[in-house]
């Protein structure tokens, strides 16, 4: 990992490349997609992206998206990152996800943590942290911070990660509910357990479990009694107070939620890329005998999957637009973020419904073969539904909690997976 060693008259780090703009990283991500396209087979059967993409990602400044330019990132927008993962997605579903799931909570740590935490979490520029909101293992106190203990699994993005962010429980006495602590831990006190890519899709996307054995945490890593599905941001933020940018005052919650939008849009868009393809190339088997672009039901098929997706791009492009705006003028209550984060859920909704009803069952058994693009996207969009995100807390959890909220009841939103 390369670390930054210029600093700016104000003593902050300069990122590699000072006048890389948000356009052109989108750009690149663009360019390296259409290269991931034709080497999804062997990042499913490596199961997660090659070395030499990871190296791309890190010239090309993709793991400092989110990190404060006090550190040496660039400081871009939520949209931007959003951007980049559907441009990538589009390409090769497991490259985004691993990529996202890797890279996103920069914002998280530059958000939650304190100025000493950030300190050595940014040290060197490029920061890739995967994250596991469900809580496992046990944190016991020790001098000046906690051991912590556990698996913790689906850790997309740890194969070339630098840290890990996850919840763990407090030892407390017997009979007393457990109090939950978020916490983060550098790379050389885990290791990755070689247990992922026996799923029916998203095979290569490095979402093996981590196995953390008694690693010290210091008390400026942990924070005691934080959720990171659960936090508010409502009275500000270390990182808003730390950067002065509204960037590391937004919702949290929406963010995490957002990468799944994201993700649906770019996997929707390369099927639909691959449906494009095969409208061109195939014939209709019955007569008159013609192209499928040429045919009045392949049109109806191909136009009404492309007006979903592109409804759910709408919707992901105004719920970024309405963070955004949230994050500036301060307005980030509970019901708001709850709200965000079920657009992204119904942008999943549209994209799936795209794929699953209408390109998938009219391409033809030859398209959808195993290996072929369009039944790789399939099957990876089916994993997505399991992401406990999107299978459990969207589709319940906050659903629920958002009435709760409206409706004035009092009642337990129920245990966040």
């Amino acid at each position: 990992m390369t670390v930054v060693t210029d600093t700016s008259t104000d003593g902050h780090r300069v990122p590699p490349e000072p006048d890389l703009t948000e356009q052109e990283i989108v750009a690149r991500a663009a360019r390296i997609a259409a290269t991931l396209v034709d080497r999804q087979q062997e990042t499913e059967q490596r199961g997660y992206y090659g070395l030499d993409t990871h190296k791309e990602l890190l010239a090309g400044g993709f793991y400092r998206i989110l990190v404060p330019r006090r550190y040496g990132g660039y400081e871009f927008g939520i949209d931007t990152h959003m951007r980049v993962v559907s441009a990538l997605a589009r390409g090769c579903p497991s490259t985004a996800w691993m990529y996202t799931f890797g890279a996103s909570h920069a914002h998280l740590a530059a958000s939650l943590f304190g100025e000493e935490a950030q300190n050595e979490l940014f040290a060197a520029g490029d920061f890739i942290c995967p994250g596991v909101i469900a809580p496992a293992g046990l944190a016991e106190q020790a001098e000046g911070g906690w051991l912590v203990d556990g698996v913790f699994r689906y850790s997309s993005g740890s194969p070339y990660a630098t840290h890990f962010i996850g919840q763990t429980f407090l030892a407390g006495a017997e009979g007393e509910p457990p109090t939950q602590m978020m916490f983060v831990v550098p790379r050389d006190q885990w290791r990755r357990l070689d247990d992922w890519g026996a799923q029916l899709g998203l095979k290569g996307s490095g979402s093996h479990s981590i196995k953390i054995e008694k690693a010290y945490i210091p008390d400026h890593y942990a924070l005691v009694g934080t959720h990171m599905g659960l936090t508010s941001v409502t009275n500000g933020t270390p990182g808003l107070a730390l950067h002065g940018n509204r960037l590391y005052g937004g919702s949290v919650l929406a963010v995490l939620n957002f990468q799944v939008g994201a993700l649906a849009v770019g996997m929707a868009t390369g099927a639909l890329d691959a449906y494009s393809e095969l409208m061109r190339e195939r014939m209709t088997t019955y007569p008159p005998i013609v192209a499928r672009a040429e045919n009045p039901d392949y049109q109806l098929y191909y136009g009404e999957a492309d007006g979903r997706i592109a409804a759910a791009r709408a919707a992901m492009s105004d719920v970024l637009r309405q963070w955004g705006e949230t994050a500036e003028n301060g307005s980030i209550t509970r019901d708001v973020e709850l709200r965000m984060s079920l657009i992204s859920r119904e942008v999943v909704r549209l994209c799936w419904s795209a794929v699953s009803d209408i390109l998938f069952p009219t391409a033809g058994s030859s398209a959808v073969r195993a290996g072929e693009r369009l039944e790789r996207i399939w099957r990876d969009m089916s994993t997505l539904h399991t992401h406990a995100g999107v299978s459990i807390y969207l589709s319940t959890v906050a659903t629920r909690e958002l009435a709760n909220l409206l409706f004035d009841v009092h009642a337990d939103p129920g245990p966040v997976d």
